[in-house]
C-alpha cells in the first residue's frame, strides 16, 4: 500500500529522485517500464466513456503511457510547472510549442541566436503557413521594444544562447512580450532547471531537449514542453495527440533514470566549465571566450540575476579560423568531436560546419559564429585532464601558453555548485613528492594553474593537482577526420485509481 504523500515542499534533489513517482500494485522501487502500445477496457461502455472524456483511461500510448506520465509529473515538480507532456525530442517540443498556438496571420518574434533547427523553423517553416516572422538581437532590449509595436502571438527564445552563450533578459522581454499580447516559450536546454527557472521570470511556456542534461549519458532522445494546465490541456494536447510525436515508454524511463543524479552531474560539470573557461582566457590563442560567469562576459550581472551557476557549456574562438580550428580539434586525445551537449562525457564541436551550417553566413556573422568558433560541452572528467588536453591541443595550434592579454576574468561560482575558495597554504599541503617532481610541462602547467585560478579546493579524490598524464604508451592515434524548489500540483493517481488517462 503507498504511502500518504508529504504536504511539505519538496527540494530539487528530492524531486529528482521521487517526483512524480507512481507505483503499481507490485509494489515496485524503480520506475515500472510499461512497454506497450495499447491499453484493454472493462466494458465496450468504458471504451465509449474513455474517448468522450467521461472517464481517464489509457487509451493508446500516442495518447499516453504510464511511464511517459511518471516522466512527465517529475519534470513538472521540478520545473514547478502545472503541467508536462513528454515528446519524442526536443525538436519535436519546440515544433508542438509553437505550432499548437500558431495560425496564419500570426506573428512570431525570435531571438536571433537560436539552434539551427530552431532558426529554421521561425526562418522557413512558419512562413509557408503564412506565419509572420521576426528576428531581433535578443541582448537588444530597444529591438525587442520595436518588435512589440505590432501585435505578436508568441516569442521564442534562448537563454543562454545555442552555442556563443548570449543572455536574454528575461523579466523585461516577457513583460514586452505580454503587452503585446504574446506568449513566450524559452529553450531552457543550456541552463536546466536546476541553474535557472524562466517561468520565475514570467515566462509561459519552457522547452527542453530531454537528449541533453536530463539523460545526459548519450542513450536515448526525448524532449519536454511545461506550461499552465490549461495550456497544456486544451492547446498542446490535441496537437501532440493527433500529430503523434509520442516519447517511447523506454526512452522515459531511461530519462527518469538519468534525471536521478541531474543534481550530482550539473554542478559537477558547471565547476569544470568554470575552470576550463579560466585557463582559455589565458591563452594567447584563444581570441575571446564565452561563458556567462566570467566577468568578461559583457552580460555577467545578467547572468548572476538569472542563473545560479554559469553553466555546463564554454564557447571560445580561435585566431586561425577554420584551420586552426579543425588543429585544435585534431590535436585533441580526450575530449571527443560530436554535436551533442550535456553528457557526462566531455564533447566539442565546430558550429559554423555542424549545428550551425544551414544558417546564412551572413547571420552567422552577426551571431558571432566565426570560423573559429568552437563550442564545448564540459563533462564529468578530472578537471585536470581536460585542461591538460586543451592545453596540449593549443598547443598545437600555435605553440606555448603566453601570457595573458587581458586581466583573469573573475570567477563566481556559487554555493550551488558546491565552490569552496582554496586557501592560501593549499600548495604547502600538497603532497611531498608532487612538490619534489621535475618542471611540468607545458599542459600540465596549464591545468593547474586553472584550478587554482578557480579558487577551488576539490574534495579528497575529485580535483587533485593535476600529474604527468599516464596514456597507454602505444595508444593509437584517433582516425583523421576529414576536413572538408517549488512542488506542482500532481497528475492523478492514475495507479491507485486503475489505469486511466484523459
Amino acid at each position: 500500500m503507498a504511502k500518504p504523500a508529504t504536504d511539505r515542499p519538496l527540494r530539487p534533489a528530492t524531486l529528482l529522485v521521487r517526483g512524480g513517482q507512481m507505483r503499481s500494485n507490485f509494489d515496485e522501487t524503480s520506475e515500472a517500464l510499461y512497454l506497450t502500445s495499447g491499453f484493454v477496457y472493462d466494458s465496450a461502455l468504458q471504451a465509449e466513456q474513455t474517448f468522450t472524456g467521461e472517464v481517464q483511461h489509457f487509451q493508446y500510448s500516442r495518447f499516453g503511457n504510464p511511464t511517459v506520465l511518471a516522466l512527465e509529473a517529475r519534470l513538472a515538480a521540478l520545473e514547478g510547472a502545472e503541467a508536462c507532456r513528454a515528446t519524442a525530442t526536443g525538436m519535436a517540443a519546440v515544433h508542438a510549442a509553437m505550432l499548437s498556438h500558431l495560425k496564419t496571420g500570426d506573428r512570431v518574434v525570435a531571438s536571433r541566436a537560436l539552434f539551427g533547427s530552431c532558426h529554421w523553423i521561425v526562418s522557413t517553416l512558419l512562413p509557408r503557413y503564412g506565419i509572420q516572422t521576426e528576428f531581433v538581437d535578443g541582448a537588444d532590449l530597444a529591438q525587442w521594444e520595436a518588435a512589440f509595436r505590432r501585435p505578436c502571438q508568441l516569442v521564442l527564445l534562448e537563454t543562454p544562447s545555442n552555442p556563443m552563450l548570449e543572455m536574454v533578459d528575461l523579466k523585461a522581454v516577457c513583460d514586452l512580450a505580454h503587452a503585446a499580447g504574446a506568449i513566450v516559450v524559452v529553450d531552457n536546454v543550456f541552463a536546466t532547471p536546476l541553474l535557472q527557472k524562466p517561468m520565475q521570470f514570467g515566462a509561459d511556456v519552457v522547452v527542453y531537449s530531454a537528449t541533453k542534461h536530463f539523460d545526459g549519458q548519450g542513450r536515448v532522445l526525448g524532449g519536454a514542453v511545461l506550461g499552465s494546465r490549461k495550456w497544456i490541456e486544451e492547446v498542446l494536447q490535441p496537437f501532440v495527440r493527433n500529430t503523434g510525436p509520442a516519447l517511447s515508454p523506454f526512452n522515459a524511463w531511461t530519462i527518469l533514470k538519468g534525471l536521478e543524479t541531474l543534481h550530482l552531474r550539473v554542478p559537477a560539470m558547471c565547476r569544470n566549465a568554470a575552470a576550463i573557461a579560466q585557463m582559455l582566457e589565458e591563452r594567447a590563442e584563444v581570441e575571446a571566450v564565452h561563458y556567462p560567469y566570467l566577468a568578461s562576459h559583457p552580460q555577467y550581472e545578467l547572468a548572476k540575476k538569472q542563473m545560479s551557476a554559469g553553466g555546463t557549456l564554454v564557447s571560445f574562438t580561435l585566431r586561425g579560423g577554420k584551420e586552426a580550428a579543425f588543429r585544435f580539434l585534431d590535436a585533441l586525445r580526450v575530449i571527443d568531436i560530436s554535436n551533442n551537449l550535456g553528457d557526462a562525457k566531455s564533447l566539442i564541436t565546430h558550429p559554423a560546419t555542424t549545428t550551425h551550417m544551414r544558417v546564412a553566413a551572413e547571420e552567422r556573422a552577426r551571431l558571432g559564429i566565426t570560423d573559429g568558433a568552437l563550442r564545448l560541452s564540459v563533462g564529468l572528467e578530472d578537471v585536470a585532464d581536460l585542461v591538460e588536453d586543451i592545453a596540449a591541443a593549443l598547443d598545437a595550434v600555435g605553440g606555448e601558453a603566453a601570457p595573458s592579454r587581458k586581466p583573469l576574468g573573475r570567477m563566481v561560482v556559487e554555493e550551488t555548485v558546491a565552490a569552496v575558495k582554496a586557501p592560501a597554504k593549499a600548495a604547502a599541503q600538497a603532497p611531498r613528492r608532487a612538490r619534489a617532481a621535475a618542471p611540468a610541462p607545458a599542459a600540465q602547467r596549464a591545468a593547474k594553474g586553472a584550478v587554482k585560478a578557480a579558487g577551488q579546493e576539490a574534495p579528497a579524490g575529485e580535483m587533485p593537482a593535476p600529474e604527468a598524464p599516464s596514456r597507454p604508451a602505444a595508444r593509437k592515434a584517433p582516425a583523421r577526420r576529414d576536413a572538408a524548489g517549488t512542488q506542482a500540483a500532481a497528475e492523478p493517481d492514475l495507479f491507485q485509481q486503475g489505469p486511466k488517462r484523459r
